[in-house]
């Protein structure tokens, strides 16, 4: 399950765009939390510390606790020239409420491939699992065994056993994760040998 996040903040006594430049000139990020059918509260937080929870790598799937109040990350807003985190906002959310969260996929058990063994090629169509849990058991990584999976098969959803509780937020089509493909290699090999073999029928004619 993923970890509980921690994220100090204070109160926006101002907003617009001057406010926002001046707080991010004292290392302060603008941000908002809305939702749970409560009023929009402006806030501001530390820089260093929203890029540190950023760097966790399970920022946008963690529950996030800011000032005791329970939130989900759903958008951070970066600076396109520094890449510095320039406003942030957050879903305030009640202990168990269902949340929709983007969850990384870990592949696992490559050595039992024997497509991937033979020489194949695993093409990755999904890095991350759309699903909808409840926000109490949201976890971190979704394991996925390629177990058994020669070249040119493929690796659906379907085929996922998803932890408890939790399930697809598509749902309308059994939609590719991944794929073992023959490497281009091994395709011009295989290639060359057609038009090796067509050109000794050609002689035989």
């Amino acid at each position: 399950m993923s970890d509980t996040l921690t994220l100090s903040a204070e109160t926006r006594e101002q907003v617009g765009k001057g406010a926002s430049r001046e707080l991010r000139r004292n290392g302060r990020v603008p941000a908002v939390i809305y939702g749970n059918k409560q009023d929009p509260k402006s806030i501001h937080v530390e820089e260093r510390e929203l890029y540190r929870l950023l760097m966790t790598g399970h920022f946008f799937n963690s529950v996030v606790m800011i000032n005791g109040e329970r939130t989900l990350p759903k958008d951070v807003a970066f600076d396109p020239v520094t890449d510095r985190p320039v406003h942030a906002d957050f879903l305030r959310i009640s202990e168990h409420a269902t949340v929709h969260v983007n969850v990384p996929i870990v592949f696992a058990d490559e050595e039992l491939a024997p497509g991937l063994k033979r020489g194949g090629v695993l093409n990755v169509v999904r890095h991350e699992l759309d699903l909808v849990v409840d926000a109490a058991e949201i976890p971190s990584e979704i394991t996925i065994s390629l177990k058994g999976l020669e070249v040119g098969d493929s690796l659906h959803i379907s085929a996922v056993t998803l932890p408890k509780g939790a399930t697809s937020a598509i749902t309308d089509r059994d939609f590719t994760i991944a794929t073992v493909v023959a490497p281009s290699a091994l395709k011009s090999s295989e290639g060359d040998t057609t038009q090796t073999e067509a050109e000794g029928e050609e002689a035989g004619e």
